[in-house]
């Protein structure tokens, strides 16, 4: 069963196995950059960057240049972290052409398994829980599952920007009762 957690540092032995399975390739939605990896090691700084994307939800917290209020979360299957999911509340001109109100990652080793389809289909439900209508979700068009995925909860192609496929996305329907993707159950919390 795939869930969408808050981060906590109840998980980080099995977030740093997730982070090692990626090696060197990005992890879309999580707000980790390889460079914090150092800093991250030590608990207390970890612990306040899992506070850092808990605040990011706020609406009055202040944020980064270029940064908007997200819902971070870890796409969770029984005890493992398998995937990062963040929801955008709104989107700047530069996630308007790449970024979307979504992006989403999946391990590499729990792919092809239906967990990036659960994961946005629960994404979808919390951006519709934030207010958020029709939903942007992109990615590059080299990225075939991805665009599969996204066909797949209901992605409607715009168009593409300078190789990247912008699909939108109605989360009305994510919102009834049943329409979470099978194998998928809870959002973490609006």
């Amino acid at each position: 069963m795939i869930e969408l957690v808050r981060p906590t540092v109840d998980l980080l032995q099995s977030w740093w196995e997730m982070v090692d399975d990626f090696g060197v390739e990005p992890i879309h939605g999580s707000s980790y950059r390889p460079g914090q990896r150092e800093s991250l090691q030590d608990p207390a700084a970890f612990e306040e960057w899992v506070d850092w994307l808990g605040r990011m939800e706020r609406e009055d917290e202040a944020l980064p240049e270029g940064r908007v209020p997200s819902s971070n979360r870890w796409v969770v299957r029984g005890d493992s972290v398998v995937g990062t999911i963040a929801v955008r509340h709104s989107l700047t001109p530069s996630l308007l052409v790449e970024g979307g109100h979504i992006g989403y990652a999946v391990s590499p080793r729990f792919r092809r398994q239906g967990v990036a389809h659960a994961a946005l289909g629960l994404g979808l439900r919390l951006a519709g829980s934030r207010g958020i209508d029709r939903a942007l979700v992109t990615c590059d068009v080299a990225n075939v599952a991805s665009a599969r995925t996204i066909a797949s909860c209901g992605g409607a192609l715009e168009d593409e920007r300078d190789g990247i496929l912008r699909h939108w996305i109605a989360t009305a329907p994510w919102q009834v009762y049943g329409q979470v993707p099978s194998g998928a159950s809870g959002v973490g919390g609006p």
